[in-house]
């Protein structure tokens, strides 16, 4: 059904008009909370926690409710929710904990329900019957939240601070130095294959961002996640031909399931001159490799692994799960 802005002729409001315009209706409403409150002797409620309760009802409609100021503070890099208990980790490594964000957890369920419902493309459910979902929040954090399986649904949210980063960028960090950005920028400008890898939350998604950043704009580039996360193909400037594809989960009736290595294995029919997979984890190794190594040079990837040495074991380790290996 076409909108009524739509039939009228005129654009459709954005989210940021709409929320303005519930603010507007929210402020005349307390006003005449207020005058009623006066003409009848009461007082009034003070200006703080009036504003409060606008601004709680408002994130409640378009936001992401209790979340929302979580979301808004740049300092918080992650945000792990257990139950009505919230732990935060900011950007400097420092932990605290905050106040609830949900007053129950069946409420905590149903935010994370609402949340996995408007991430994407495709239904994310979240019962018991699929108690675990992976999903994106519209301001590009990774949320994976679980339920039944634990006494307390749980979601944790990672952020990414760096949506955009260069090479350059990494080296004014001091994250690396001026020889190690040469290195990087040459490797990937000659086609060099490149698997990046780490333990958790060290910034490998960050370093692929950065190399990437590095590749010409001319070039083709299909990338595949199992939640979108890199945004290669929200910067049409640096990237203009970009594919960015994320893996399936069955629906209701089991069906339907798309992987991530049967969408390696669709990219290498696509024309693509580079292959990037946001986190290899499994069978997605063997098609990856035949990307690297099949014309399509200069492929990216990241792997979790505390050491060059044991990257190569988690990759033999992944290889044995592919069906190429059965043929």
């Amino acid at each position: 059904m076409a909108r009524a802005d739509d039939a009228a002729g005129r654009p459709p409001t954005t989210a940021g008009e709409r929320r303005t315009r519930a603010e507007a209706v929210l402020i005349e409403a307390a006003e005449e909370h207020a005058r009623a409150r006066l003409s009848h002797g009461g007082g009034v409620v003070a200006p703080e926690t009036e504003q409060h309760v606008i601004t709680q009802v408002l994130d409640e409609l378009f936001g992401m409710a209790g979340l929302e100021p979580l979301l808004r503070n740049p300092r918080i890099e992650n945000i792990n929710v257990n139950g009505t208990a919230v732990f935060v980790r900011y950007a400097d490594g420092r932990r605290e904990q905050l106040p609830a964000v949900t007053g129950s957890d069946a409420e905590l369920i149903e935010l994370i329900r609402s949340l996995a419902a408007r991430s994407g493309m495709e239904e994310r459910r979240f019962d018991r019957g699929t108690p675990g979902v992976s999903f994106h929040l519209p301001g590009g954090e990774r949320a994976f939240a679980v339920m039944a399986v634990t006494a307390r649904p749980s979601l944790s949210i990672r952020r990414h601070r760096f949506e955009k980063v260069r090479l350059a960028d990494l080296r004014q960090m001091e994250t690396i130095d001026q020889g190690l950005e040469t290195f990087l920028r040459a490797a990937v400008r000659a086609r060099k294959n490149i698997l990046v890898t780490g333990g958790t939350a060290i910034g490998k998604t960050t370093m692929l961002r950065a190399l990437a950043s590095e590749i010409p704009p001319w070039e083709r580039l299909i990338t595949i996640e199992d939640t979108f996360e890199l945004g290669l193909d929200a910067d049409r400037v640096a990237h203009p031909d970009v594919v960015a594809m994320q893996a399936r989960e069955a629906n209701v009736e089991g069906r339907g399931t798309v992987s991530q290595a049967e969408l390696v294995r669709w990219a290498l029919r696509m024309s693509p001159d580079r292959v990037i997979v946001g986190e290899v984890r499994g069978p997605e190794v063997i098609p990856m490799c035949n990307a690297m190594s099949q014309g399509n040079d200069g492929s990216m990837g990241t792997l979790h692994s505390s050491s060059s040495r044991g990257a190569f074991t988690k990759l033999a380790a992944y290889a044995v799960q592919g069906v190429e290996r059965r043929l």
